[in-house]
């Protein structure tokens, strides 16, 4: 049967890209259904939801989606742009991307960051006289809904919470400070989450040929989380022999990202640390116009670019995004239906076009964004997805 996919266009430069990757998934013969799926800012400035119960009808049913790009902002902002009947509702913002992970489950998310040859944003590193530019293969492996990304939060504090965490003694230089003058993120981990993050690390990394996963936290400060993280990977790696599990800190971590980035293969970590982690390896093979991730749970999958909507682009004509991350996010979700050979098809054109060079975005020309980029040589994105497609023919 074919799969029916729920695309989710989203805000900003999210249905740009999603249009263009949909145009390469018809383009390499990916036979499958679309239903549109509604989700972003818009829905939550007009009817005070970002995530309508529809959308997560859709994907409950049909198990696989495609998502553009979110906008979210600071917690004043939000509240301003709200339609004014809904604001004495007492109507709280919350991101609509982690409301769709926890919503579904989509507790274990997949970052790839991959060289591709040519690319001119490359990293690249001085070797003696010269330089040398070598060749990253990184997966970040992220708990993807709880951390400090759980939403459990504060502020100001309610009475009860303040009692509760009244009696932690690390709280007594606080003694002093008005509840109203206080705010409180809590970094909440499970253990049956953290196990599951770690086995789809280890299963990857047998997958990939990789002989090491990477644990990365901060372990002298986050203790009692990191802990359960470290043991949680402790007893999967026990099943998964001649595979190492080994610890860094995230700031080691990313000082070790400048100097050697290609010895890591597949990093584990919770979600504020993946988050940073994946967006960093992203920096070194082009940036986010290339970062892509899989969401997953057990039965489901929503595989998006890992960039904002980026609005000041949105509504510039022609559009002058690139396109790529949504097109690799969509091979993503192309393997994951077991078309592994159309998913390989589609990497492999992308491939092609940034090594032959003749078509860039604005991006990978290294110039600002702004309307007079293609008078400068810039391709559109219609362009770039062009190339693509005709590598795909």
């Amino acid at each position: 049967m074919k799969p029916t996919v729920v695309v989710m266009p989203g805000d900003g430069i999210g249905p740009v890209v999603v249009r263009e990757a949909l145009r390469v998934l018809d383009a390499a013969g990916f036979e499958a259904s679309y239903v549109h799926g509604d989700i972003g800012w818009q829905l939550w400035c007009s009817e005070g939801d970002p995530l309508p119960e529809a959308t997560v009808e859709l994907l409950q049913r049909h198990r696989l989606g495609l998502l553009g790009a979110v906008t979210s902002k600071p917690k004043h902002q939000a509240q301003a742009e709200l339609a004014e009947p809904l604001r004495r509702q007492g109507l709280v913002y919350r991101s609509a991307v982690l409301a769709l992970r926890q919503r579904l489950g989509l507790d274990v998310a997949l970052r790839p960051s991959r060289t591709f040859e040519g690319n001119p944003l490359n990293f690249v590193r001085r070797r003696g006289e010269g330089l040398e530019e070598p060749t990253l293969d990184t997966t970040v492996v992220m708990q993807n809904t709880e951390c400090l990304y759980s939403g459990v939060e504060w502020g100001p504090l309610p009475d009860g919470v303040r009692r509760a965490l009244d009696a932690h003694p690390q709280m007594r230089p606080f003694d002093a400070v008005a509840s109203s003058d206080l705010a409180v993120s809590a970094r909440v981990l499970s253990r049956g989450a953290c196990e599951r993050a770690a086995r789809a690390a280890f299963a990857l990394a047998r997958r990939s040929g990789a002989d090491t996963v990477t644990l990365c936290d901060k372990w002298g400060v986050m203790r009692e989380t990191g802990a359960l993280f470290l043991e949680a990977a402790q007893t999967v790696a026990a099943g998964f022999p001649g595979i190492a599990l080994e610890t860094t800190n995230i700031d080691a971590q990313v000082m070790w990202l400048t100097q050697k980035p290609e010895r890591f293969r597949v990093v584990l970590a919770s979600a504020l640390v993946g988050d940073i982690l994946s967006d960093g390896f992203a920096g070194l093979v082009g940036g986010l116009g290339f970062a892509h991730a899989a969401n997953l749970a057990e039965g489901c999958a929503v595989f998006e670019p890992v960039h904002g909507s980026a609005p000041k682009y949105a509504e510039l004509e022609p559009a002058i995004v690139n396109p790529l991350a949504a097109i690799l996010a969509a091979a993503m979700l192309v393997e994951h239906t077991g078309d592994a050979q159309c998913a390989e098809r589609i990497r492999r054109a992308v491939r092609e076009v940034v090594r032959d060079g003749r078509v860039r975005t604005f991006d990978l020309l290294r110039l600002p964004g702004g309307p007079d980029v293609v008078s400068r040589g810039a391709a559109t994105t219609a362009q770039m997805t062009d190339a693509v497609i005709a590598r795909l023919r």
